[in-house]
């Protein structure tokens, strides 16, 4: 191969990544791993991945190789539903889910009108989750347009591959927070959606907040965009079936719908690229449903836990005969953490109460290819493949002494995972690189931190 031209990159070391659902197939059979990998990276994308033996006399000219040892090169991690509007109030005291919107959320997203604090909550999120090896996300902005262009503008700065758009949210809220009608709003998202949509690696979702947020007329001109503008890659994103006091106010607006999921469908909100968060009470025609429609759905275990509402169960999402795609959110800040792996954690003990047993490679599928499929986007991330793009975490398995003592007692790299997954201590993350580049480097002198036209 002649690479003179080339301005070539190299990842070395323990690599994971995975070709195949382990839900539906024998696990040994789902992933590739390489205990001395070499990943090659050319204009963004990967280039080559296998054995370092074998791949690096391919690539004479490769002079530049990062070597992690002790560590475990994955793909980045996928955060299939997140607020970053919410982080000034992660943490708060919870009650009910409904309480705890009216006492913190709202009062708090209320706040995003003024650009210069929409600016700095994105430059704080952006760095909580790239420390953490997120390098995609799917995220709810609010109903300010300063909340939407902040989150893109600094995702364009870093490079990642984000998905977000404005909330449209007309009712049953507070004034100041509140669309002030549903034609402007629904007017509003679109301009956005022409403003940014696949700007760079930038990705435009359709967000009604949840259906007692929105009027029968925006819910329905909210269907009409998504459904106008699907073939070009644009989602619709939203919250289904959280809980039980949410789905008795859901019946009570929209009486003529079957359920939950039904007053979607009605608006023509469902689709291939719909992702529906939560959905910890789903009745079996909900599943049917969901599946025909090929929406994917998202477990978010730690504001599950967190707010007391429902308990997702992975092996009903997943049944083969008629399986959804799952994702894992962190569901900030009804979530009390940024990491993806730490929600795994949560996840595999949310199972557990069914009586199933969550395996760390079902995992951290989800958290990888799994969440790609969730999201519409496997053909891109969530695997290390040849002309993926270059998103990686670079997983510690020495993060602390205790940890890496206890590492000492694992026989296989399953334990490895389930380890990390079960005490996930926060600086488990070493590195993070977006679409090739070192955004984060944990052990970096100066800043961990670099925007990505600062990356030579």
């Amino acid at each position: 191969m002649n690479t003179s031209d080339c301005i070539l990159k190299g990842v070395r070391g323990q690599m994971l990544t995975f070709k195949a659902d382990p839900f539906f197939n024998s696990e040994k059979d789902c992933y590739d791993y390489y205990s001395d990998g070499l990943l090659v990276i050319l204009d963004g994308r990967i280039a080559a991945i296998g054995d370092y033996d074998d791949i690096a006399p391919v690539y004479p000219g490769l002079k530049d190789v990062d070597e992690y040892h002790d560590a475990l090169i994955v793909p980045g991690f996928v955060d299939c539903h997140t607020h970053y509007v919410q982080l000034p109030m992660i943490g708060s005291y919870g009650d009910t889910l409904l309480d705890w919107l009216d006492r913190y959320t709202f009062p708090t997203e209320t706040r995003f009108n003024d650009k210069g604090f929409a600016d700095e909550v994105a430059r704080v999120f952006f760095r909580q989750v790239l420390a953490n090896g997120t390098t995609t996300a799917n995220v709810f902005s609010t109903t300010f347009e300063a909340s939407v262009d902040a989150f893109f503008q600094e995702s364009e700065r870093y490079n990642t591959r984000m998905i977000s758009g404005k909330v449209l949210q007309d009712r049953n809220l507070p004034e100041a927070l509140s669309d002030i009608s549903a034609e402007e709003s629904v007017a509003l998202s679109e301009t956005l959606l022409q403003k940014w949509h696949n700007r760079g690696r930038q990705l435009y979702a359709v967000i009604p907040r949840f259906a007692p947020t929105s009027t029968p007329m925006q819910l329905r001109l909210a269907g009409e965009l998504y459904q106008r503008h699907s073939g070009r890659g644009v989602y619709m994103h939203t919250h289904l079936d959280e809980a039980e006091n949410e789905i008795e106010w859901v019946k009570s607006l929209f009486p003529e719908a079957s359920d939950y999921t039904d007053v979607y469908r009605r608006f023509g909100l469902l689709g291939s690229r719909s992702v529906m968060a939560h959905c910890c009470i789903v009745s079996d025609r909900e599943w049917e449903g969901l599946h025909d429609y090929g929406c994917g759905v998202v477990h978010c275990p730690s504001s599950n836990l967190f707010l007391g509402d429902g308990e997702f169960k992975c092996f009903d999402a997943k049944n083969p005969l008629r399986p959804c795609n799952v994702g894992i959110g962190t569901d900030v800040g009804g979530g009390t953490n940024f990491s993806v792996v730490r929600q795994l954690g949560e996840a595999y003990k949310v199972a557990m109460l069914h009586g199933n047993s969550l395996s760390a490679l079902r995992c951290f599928y989800m958290a990888t290819r799994g969440g790609a499929e969730t999201l519409g986007l496997s053909h891109a991330i969530g695997s290390l493949k040849p002309g993926y793009e270059a998103d990686i975490a670079v997983l510690d398995f020495k993060p602390d002494e205790f940890v890496e003592w206890r590492m000492g007692f694992a026989e296989n790299l399953a334990e490895k995972l389930f380890i990390l997954q079960t005490l996930a201590p926060d600086n488990m993350n070493r590195a993070t690189y977006v679409a090739g580049k070192k955004v984060f480097d944990r052990l970096r002198t100066g800043s961990r931190f670099m925007y990505a036209a600062d990356i030579r």
